[in-house]
């Protein structure tokens, strides 16, 4: 089975610099470039699946954002921002040198394709939002935070698995094979323990936000929809408690006139794993 190149790239913060990891399939000479970015808690290698499928007609590049995976942890946990992360992916880009760029990104990574997206002169091509949009629900944001940043440690493969699934089952259905693949890579070892690889002050910023702070963030994010120029796919876990009904139906209405695509019996958010999901994702970028 094809097994990506795990690479990195130094990226500035405001107490020096940090290493993000990113993970690459395909022929590293080509310049048609897919980047898959993942959700708050997770890392690169969610889109194990997604990329083997793409990886004849581009070189996929799925980063571990800073703070997950194989990348280096913040001394300053406010950094763990949107902002941030655009910023590390426009130097991760200059490393990648793409004459073509598409973008998929799953909640977290969507916000940041889409703030990546509505710069002036964004390389940004085609834009695939994976079950996120300008309103995010305050039922998601209570649930997300009741489990965030909460450290753990677990003895083998199969009792972490069954620990992450228990605040994943919006994920959708997946067989066991599946969902170990997907929990393995969230893991390291540390002695005789399994523990997550993700920086549990990666919820601090995420703690600290206000209504107010969500409000102002809602309105910046549907002004950034609202100026995007690149076709774009919309993607929805039917049962989604995250992005609702209402703000994807506006999506499809705003800005780019995004195309929607739900897929029933999951909520938030569609892993892309499923052939249907790996399809639509497929369908859409190769239609350019």
């Amino acid at each position: 089975m094809t097994e990506p190149r795990l690479n990195h790239v130094q990226c500035l913060d405001a107490k020096g610099l940090h290493r993000m990891a990113y993970w690459e399939w395909g022929d590293p000479a080509n310049r048609r470039v897919l980047v898959c970015a993942h959700g708050l808690s997770r890392q690169g290698r969610d889109f194990d699946t997604l990329a083997r499928a793409m990886s004849d007609r581009y070189r996929v590049v799925c980063p571990d954002v800073v703070g997950r995976g194989r990348s280096d942890w913040l001394a300053d946990p406010m950094g763990y921002v949107i902002p941030s992360y655009v910023a590390d992916t426009v130097t991760m880009l200059a490393r990648l040198d793409a004459e073509v760029l598409h973008w998929v990104g799953t909640s977290m990574g969507g916000l940041i394709g889409l703030g990546l997206a509505a710069l002036p002169g964004s390389p940004v091509q085609r834009l695939v939002l994976n079950d996120v949009g300008p309103v995010i629900e305050p039922a998601a944001i209570a649930r997300i935070g009741s489990y965030i940043g909460r450290t753990a440690q677990w003895q083998t493969l199969d009792e972490a698995a069954d620990a992450l699934w228990s605040i994943s089952t919006g994920f959708g259905p997946h067989t066991r094979e599946q969902w170990l693949a997907l929990t393995e890579p969230q893991l390291k070892r540390d002695g005789q323990w399994l523990v997550p690889r993700s920086d549990p002050a990666i919820a601090v910023p995420f703690k600290a936000i206000t209504p107010q702070m969500a409000a102002a963030g809602e309105a910046a994010l549907w002004k950034s929809y609202d100026g995007l120029r690149c076709p774009t796919l919309l993607l929805r876990g039917a049962e989604s408690d995250l992005l609702s009904p209402a703000t994807a139906k506006a999506m499809t209405e705003r800005g780019p006139h995004a195309k929607l695509v739900e897929f029933a019996g999951v909520g938030h958010a569609p892993m892309l794993v499923q052939p249907e999901q790996v399809h639509a994702v497929r369908e859409f970028l190769l239609a350019s």
